[in-house]
């Protein structure tokens, strides 16, 4: 990028707000506050915030050093490759390929977000994203009466989450299988929409939930270890 502001990639990226967005998103991921990020970015925890929740330029060298201080990239924080498939950079120098036990598991899929259950249909295996949240050891999503997704209820699926580091090559993979049921008792869906409402990105009417109760739950991660010590 031949400019020293990043506003023209900024829009480029999308709504010019979406740098903000991101942002934020990578911080809280990190668990950082506003004051930590902006002191690893040598910037103003002032500005971090105008940045989160208005849209603005910023400095592509304040970029830099902000994609640096959330352990990112500027093409991330810009949103490049969002049409493109996740993992495409090289492998760390030194990966290591580890088992999850299933309480390591539950810890990442509890807070929710989009997984993808896996189910058998007539013309073949489909693998179909949605909104969850997890209670009481039990994977929720909503969707449409009338959808592949509603038609699991009393089926066995899979259901398996994601989550990938593009700037440092590692991350996570999470499967449970077990048996897909509806429910429909009018104290379980009130209870579900306080405690565990996923609100579908898809919008519209989404009215029928369903419930899948895991028989088996596993998971891997790639991570990077330290080298060996020298010889």
């Amino acid at each position: 990028m031949s400019t020293r502001n990043a506003g023209d990639a900024n829009a480029r990226a999308g709504h010019p707000g979406d740098v903000g967005r991101r942002v934020e998103h990578r911080r809280e991921q990190l668990g950082l506050t506003r004051e930590e990020a902006a002191t690893r970015a040598r910037m103003d925890p002032g500005f971090l915030e105008y940045l989160e929740s208005q849209p603005t330029a910023i400095q592509l060298d304040s970029l830099t050093r902000l994609a640096g201080a959330l352990e990112t990239s500027v093409r991330y924080l810009l949103g490049g490759g969002l049409d493109t498939p996740p993992g495409r950079t090289g492998p760390t120098a030194h990966p290591e390929l580890a088992e999850l036990d299933p309480s390591e598991c539950w810890a990442k899929l509890s807070p929710g977000g989009i997984g993808r259950v896996a189910l058998s249909t007539p013309d073949g295996p489909m693998a179909l994203p949605v909104n969850y949240r997890v209670l009481d050891g039990t994977v929720l999503y909503r969707t449409a009466e009338d959808s592949v997704l509603a038609r699991v209820a009393g089926h066995r699926v899979a259901f398996e989450v994601d989550q990938l580091d593009e700037a440092l090559s590692t991350g996570w993979s999470i499967l449970l299988t077990g048996t897909a049921e509806q429910v429909t008792g009018p104290e379980a869906v009130q209870r579900f929409e306080k405690r565990a409402d996923p609100h579908p990105w898809a919008g519209g009417h989404r009215d029928t939930w369903i419930r899948i109760r895991p028989t088996s739950v596993t998971g891997r991660v790639i991570r990077t270890i330290d080298p060996p010590p020298p010889v």
